[in-house]
């Protein structure tokens, strides 16, 4: 979808019309999805989120400024969302592990069994650095531009494009492509 379409929906969407917002829902959804799951990292919160995502868009509309970056508005939206989630999982997994005083003891022997499972590309992401795999995360599966995700991110463009290539000869390193 372009800007002046994208636009259009918007202002359709502030007078009321829900067949705007259909619109943007089949243009972005793949899009918004890919944002939120590469944060939260489960399918059914990354499902949830995406649809309280469409229903935020309709309360903001009326905030939406044409010329900004349709695309990378949406993905500041997303991604807001998800880091929302997350910090709110985080403190319930805080408070539940006071409350609990119980911690599983794990042995060698299945440490290494999962250990030993979980190597996969997930698992190779996992050795870069939290900033270094956000962007190559809005980059590969977001699908922005370098000056989308430096915009979103506000850092300039050109630490996005060093932590990039930086994240890319990593994953090279360890033979992916």
């Amino acid at each position: 979808m372009e800007e002046g379409e994208f636009y259009s929906c918007m202002e359709r969407m502030k007078a009321g019309d829900k067949s705007a917002l259909h619109e943007i829902y089949h243009a972005y959804i793949g899009y918004i999805y890919t944002i939120i799951l590469q944060i939260v990292q489960n399918r059914e919160d990354a499902e949830d989120l995406t649809s309280e995502f469409f229903i935020k868009l309709w309360r903001l509309s009326h905030t939406y400024q044409k010329g900004k970056g349709h695309r990378a508005w949406l993905a500041v939206i997303a991604r807001n969302m998800a880091f929302d989630l997350m910090r709110r999982r985080k403190k319930e997994c805080l408070s539940n592990d006071l409350t609990d005083g119980v911690s599983e003891k794990v042995s060698d022997e299945d440490l290494e069994k999962k250990v030993i499972a979980d190597i996969t590309l997930k698992a190779v992401l996992e050795l870069l650095k939290p900033k270094e795999r956000e962007i190559i995360h809005l980059k590969i599966l977001g699908e922005l531009t370098f000056q989308e995700i430096a915009d979103i991110l506000k850092i300039p463009l050109g630490t996005v494009t060093w932590r990039y290539h930086n994240a890319i000869k990593k994953l090279r390193r360890h033979g992916y492509e």
